[in-house]
């Protein structure tokens, strides 16, 4: 169940959403060995962000899963999912976070229960 939210002040207008929807999507499941169909991906854009003091392209963006999450596995999500921002919102790795949590089952609720 790894969710991935993101926000960017970038503006979605143009953007082929679907395709970073899905690319992210892959990048988790894969990385972390999670069937895709348990991940949920929220791209929010349009977000009034400052970073540095600037409000240039930047993006910030939380993980959540039950398990799956190391230092490793933190390492390679944060490379490919700054890589596909930087690809297809022109969002520079040196502008974007990405928080991770590793959650117990018991603290996420799905199909009215819990995991």
């Amino acid at each position: 169940m790894p969710c991935l939210n993101i926000s960017t002040n970038v503006s979605l207008e143009s953007v082929d959403t679907s395709a970073v929807l899905s690319e992210t999507t892959k990048a988790v499941a894969k990385i972390i060995g999670k069937p895709e169909s348990y991940v949920m991906v929220v791209l929010k854009g349009s977000i009034p962000i400052s970073f540095g003091g600037t409000q240039q392209a930047a993006a910030y963006g939380e993980l959540v899963s039950i398990g799956g999450l190391n230092p490793d596995v933190n390492k390679k999500l944060s490379a490919e999912i700054s890589t596909i921002l930087e690809s297809k919102l022109s969002v520079p790795k040196s502008r974007f976070f990405l928080k991770f949590y590793d959650s117990k089952g018991s603290d996420f609720g799905w199909n009215g229960s819990t995991f």
